[in-house]
């Protein structure tokens, strides 16, 4: 992992003998969540003959994706600066790759960058494993590990329609510990890395570094990543992807 501006730990406090959290986070302030953005999830299962390799991804990031892994999440930025992307969820059948479904997103609200720092609010581009989950909800029926606690609640001093950003989160293995909850603070490559960037709910606009989709596309991530199939997230704009 490297950095991110998703999410920063601003103060732990003991609160009815539970560890809660104060967080500030991707895009945590003016934001609205459009109407209907929660509504069901876009899935558009593959049609016709099968890839052999996720479709938009070039030489470059499809060599650092791992051998074994047989689920991939695809985020297509729709330009360098822009906040707006495309993910996708594949999955391996035998030698082809079918699509599995389709969700609108956002990203950091400046864009993508090869070359993250705490604040630039851009996403860092990449191949990332996902290891770990979490949110302020009951688990959904998370195939990864899945840690529930309050302490993932968005700061009440955000606008309402962000206060569910963190409901669902998948840690994105930037700049963190694997095997630990997505909020936990360690930087093993240093703060000024940043780190905390997650998949989470989307509240209608770009973000500090994560990537967000609405609710019922997090309950099917959820729901389908399995560590046995060694899922990885690759992310960038469009024309990195590419490259």
């Amino acid at each position: 992992m490297r950095k991110s501006g998703a999410l920063r730990t601003a103060a732990v406090v003991a609160v009815g003998g539970a560890l809660a959290m104060s967080l500030t986070a991707c895009g945590g302030t003016g934001h609205r969540r459009p109407a209907g953005h929660g509504g069901p999830a876009a899935h558009t299962p593959g049609r016709g003959a099968l890839p052999s390799r996720v479709p938009g991804i070039g030489d470059r990031l499809w060599h650092r994706v791992p051998s074994g892994s047989r689920q991939v999440v695809a985020v297509y930025g729709a330009g360098p600066d822009s906040p707006d992307a495309t993910v996708e969820f594949f999955t391996q059948h035998s030698t082809h790759w079918e699509r599995a479904g389709s969700w609108p997103a956002h990203n950091g609200r400046k864009g993508w960058t090869t070359d993250h720092h705490e604040g630039d609010q851009r996403t860092p581009v990449g191949v990332f494993t996902l290891s770990d989950a979490g949110g302020v909800l009951e688990n959904p029926g998370a195939k990864l590990p899945y840690t529930r606690s309050a302490a993932f609640q968005a700061p009440r001093s955000w606008t309402k329609n962000a206060w569910h950003d963190f409901d669902y989160v998948i840690a994105i293995d930037f700049n963190r510990v694997k095997g630990t909850p997505p909020n936990d603070p360690a930087r093993p490559e240093g703060q000024s890395r940043g780190g905390s960037i997650w998949l989470h709910m989307d509240h209608g606009s770009g973000t500090s570094a994560c990537v967000t989709l609405s609710e019922p596309a997090m309950r099917y991530l959820l729901r389908s990543l399995d560590p046995g199939q060694h899922p990885v997230v690759v992310m960038g704009d469009k024309a990195e992807l590419r490259a």
